[in-house]
């Protein structure tokens, strides 16, 4: 894909019209957009991109739909959603009304061209820059210089999109293939939880919420896994793929602890001695990334790791 550069121009005037209507006392972003402009440029980008080809999307633009991706934990799918229909977004864009945004994939093809150029850090020291020369930065201090923990953050919540959504592919095809034993066997909390694609939903704010909301999908996995390796479940829905894919991405993202389940378990096998399913960190170790499924729709995605870079 070839770079036609967009010019920073000013926010169009419907746009900060109706923005100042439905913000009438300001908004972070409408501040955001008026103290420090644009923020990046697509000259920054001009070395990922070739010389002819298809033009590609505004880079300056994708890089703050990434920081504001991560910000409020969003998905690729919502994140894209979230620039179509959000007036305060349209705003710090410099998007018209009309606009209707791009495809949630341009996201992914962005990171992906920032981190195969080495230029995945430039988002992080534009910020730092424009930060000291506002003086929003103290003299002296300590400021991180690295982007490791917004890689881990992505890193996190793609493979609780993974668990969720492989949780939710294994409940459809046993729906088609055994409809009588799922819905004998299901909670049924499972059509609120997993009725929707994982992009749909809310990601929980915080690292303890994040953690708790992964682990109830954990012990949705092992109640439904319990069921199917059950002396009076039928042997064939063992050797259906997608189960056996669950199977793997449990072992994968969750391990049994001795520490006891705590609280009121939901129907299911769990009891107070039943040993508790934990999601998966750095401190309990995670398989090679060769052998991490990253998608239940195609088995042969994985992770890659090159240094500490993880995609």
């Amino acid at each position: 894909m070839s770079l036609r550069p967009t010019p920073c121009c000013d926010v169009p005037a419907a746009t900060a019209a109706i923005a100042r209507a439905a913000f009438p006392h300001g908004s972070p972003y409408l501040r955001l957009r008026d103290h420090l402009g644009t923020i990046f440029t697509d000259a920054q980008f001009a070395s990922l991109f070739a010389l002819c080809g298809q033009p590609a999307a505004c880079p300056w633009r994708l890089a703050l739909v990434s920081l504001l991706q991560f910000a409020e934990s969003l998905s690729d799918r919502r994140a894209a959603d979230a620039v179509r229909s959000r007036i305060d977004w349209k705003y710090l864009l410099g998007l018209e009304l009309t606009d209707p945004g791009f495809d949630a994939s341009v996201l992914s093809e962005f990171r992906g061209r920032l981190v195969a150029g080495g230029l995945e850090e430039q988002l992080l020291n534009t910020l730092l820059v424009l930060c000291r020369e506002h003086k929003l930065l103290s003299a002296r201090g300590r400021q991180r210089t690295d982007s490791t923990h917004v890689l881990g953050a992505v890193r996190s919540l793609n493979r609780l999109a993974c668990v969720t959504e492989t949780m939710r592919a294994a409940l459809n095809v046993l729906a088609s293939a055994a409809p009588a034993w799922l819905r004998a066997h299901a909670n049924p909390a499972w059509i609120e939880r997993y009725g929707r694609r994982a992009d749909n939903y809310d990601v929980p704010q915080g690292e303890a919420k994040r953690r708790a909301y992964a682990e109830q999908i954990g012990r949705d996995g092992h109640q439904l896994l319990a069921a199917i390796m059950a002396p009076g479940a039928p042997i064939w829905l063992r050797e259906i793929p997608a189960i056996e894919l669950l199977r793997q991405v449990w072992v994968q993202n969750f391990c049994l602890t001795d520490q006891a389940q705590t609280g009121e378990p939901e129907a299911g096998p769990f009891s107070e001695t039943t040993p508790r399913v934990q999601w998966r960190t750095d401190h309990e170790g995670f398989p090679p990334s060769l052998l991490m499924a990253g998608s239940p729709y195609d088995p042969e995605v994985h992770y890659a790791n090159k240094g500490t870079t993880t995609w």
